[in-house]
């Protein structure tokens, strides 16, 4: 099944879910002392590899972070071909100075906010869903 790419159907349609818990973003050397498991996503960079994971998670392995989000599911079923989607919800959730990390996943988009922000950023994507004019 492939997603959907037109714009505004896209956005009519986000659905924001947020998902229960506290999420952190921490960067190791090499993640394969790490449960595949507790890894909620990885990415790999020059620097080191990127890791995201229940907050609890990296405190049971004594991983360091700075950044506490929530995560926030666009529920519609995303192309990864979509043109725009990301800049119009980054730029409004901007409007209202909420940072946000976009992970594409194969079907859907994942939002990770600061974790003050989490309920405010649902709130306001769903204002945007159901007020969006092509």
């Amino acid at each position: 099944m492939e997603g959907e790419t037109n714009l505004t159907k896209l956005i009519r349609s986000l659905q924001p879910k947020l998902q229960e818990g506290e999420y952190i973003f921490s960067t190791v050397e090499n993640a394969n002392s790490i449960a595949r498991s507790d890894i909620l996503c990885e990415f790999k960079e020059k620097e080191g590899v990127t890791i995201v994971m229940e907050r609890q998670k990296a405190d049971d392995h004594k991983l360091s972070y700075t950044y506490i989000a929530n995560w926030i599911t666009l529920k519609v079923h995303s192309s990864l071909d979509a043109v725009g989607m990301t800049a119009i919800f980054s730029s409004e959730l901007a409007k209202h100075n909420i940072s946000c990390n976009v992970i594409a996943g194969f079907y859907h988009d994942h939002i990770f906010v600061h974790k003050k922000d989490g309920n405010k950023a649902v709130k306001i994507l769903k204002q945007l869903s159901e007020n969006y004019k092509d």
